[in-house]
């Protein structure tokens, strides 16, 4: 069964901030924890960072100027965005009343017969 999906005039706030009903938990959840969630995260951080710095690339100059104009702002911009992807998306589950733990599950669960070899080994489990 798939989750319910809110309607796009409910997706654009909530992906900038705004909380959704908690009949979307499910979709939030996988939106927040699930695959490919550190990049749909990083994407939706970038649109507004490109759309700010868009005018400078059709200023008449040459594209080492543009370069400099738009890459010191951008690339921390994206540096953060990856740096504290973790941190912001902790951060939206318990915004919606969900585990913020979700967001490190699926690396748990990769790692975990990994971790149980070195607890066996280890500490004579």
């Amino acid at each position: 069964m798939r989750a319910a999906r809110p309607p796009l005039w409910r997706m654009i706030p909530y992906a900038y901030g705004a909380r959704l009903d908690p009949q979307y938990s499910r979709w939030v959840t996988h939106d927040l924890a699930g695959r490919g969630a550190g990049a749909r995260m990083v994407a939706r951080w970038a649109v507004p960072c490109l759309v700010l710095l868009t005018p400078f690339l059709v200023l008449p100059a040459d594209a080492i100027v543009k370069a400099m104009l738009t890459l010191p702002i951008l690339m921390p911009y994206v540096y953060f965005s990856i740096a504290l992807n973790r941190v912001y998306r902790r951060h939206r589950l318990a915004q919606h009343g969900l585990d913020p733990a979700l967001v490190d599950a699926r690396e748990r669960a990769r790692n975990s017969r990994s971790e149980q070899e070195y607890l066996a080994k280890y500490r004579g489990a």
